[in-house]
């Protein structure tokens, strides 16, 4: 089973107010991101329906810190296009909050991200893609940049570890995620590991080998 532990989902802000309040959809339907995910509806119902029981919503956070909750959520529920979200910034009381909010009305925050346990997956050959079926949602946070580099790398651990061949391109992409140029990347693509051992790397890129030898080794 691949347990992710973050997916960067497009953040369509339909509207925010100036007290804070805003609303929007977290993640579409159907649609194929550029990490190669796809989520399907009913992919949040049983973790909504868990949370609906609990008479709590998951929380808003800051940059996946969970001592930095800047707001909360009001609504969340799938609709024919995704996951509707509704939530409050308590920009009054909380500078992180008034931070986020100035920036999402600025439009200079680039997304959310969810932290999730994946329950249930499929992956489809023809398209390429995880398909995701069922997701423990337990945070949604507000981010500067999206950080996805572990979900890919675990996405490739795991398509090795099920005794298939990831796509060279997703291989590719997690090369140039832990690190590595994009002309290191194809070395590597088209001679091997040994062809990167053989360069001059800087401690940057010392790591990525150390990654690397953790994904191929």
């Amino acid at each position: 089973m691949l347990n992710k532990k973050r997916l960067d989902i497009p953040f369509e802000i339909k509207s925010i107010s100036d007290t804070g309040a805003f609303m929007g959809y977290g993640s579409v339907f159907g649609v194929k991101d550029s990490y190669s995910d796809i989520v399907i509806k009913g992919a949040f119902a049983n973790s909504l329906n868990k949370w609906k029981e609990k008479g709590r919503l998951p929380a808003l956070l800051w940059q996946h810190k969970m001592d930095e909750p800047i707001g909360y959520y009001t609504k969340m529920v799938e609709d024919d296009n995704g996951l509707y979200l509704e939530g409050q910034l308590l920009i009054d009381d909380d500078p992180l909050a008034k931070r986020a909010h100035a920036h999402m009305k600025a439009k200079s925050l680039s997304g959310l991200s969810i932290g999730y346990i994946l329950n249930d997956y499929d992956y489809d050959k023809e398209k390429s893609a995880f398909i995701l079926k069922d997701i423990d949602l337990w945070e949604v946070s507000v981010v500067t940049f999206p950080a996805n580099d572990e979900a890919r790398i675990d996405n490739v651990k795991s398509i090795f570890e099920s005794g298939d061949i990831p796509p060279p391109k997703e291989i590719e992409r997690v090369l140039r995620d832990v690190g590595l140029s994009r002309t290191q990347a194809k070395a590597f693509m088209s001679e091997g590991y040994s062809s990167l051992k053989q360069r001059d790397v800087s401690n940057s890129e010392e790591n990525a080998l150390n990654i690397l030898k953790s994904i191929f080794n």
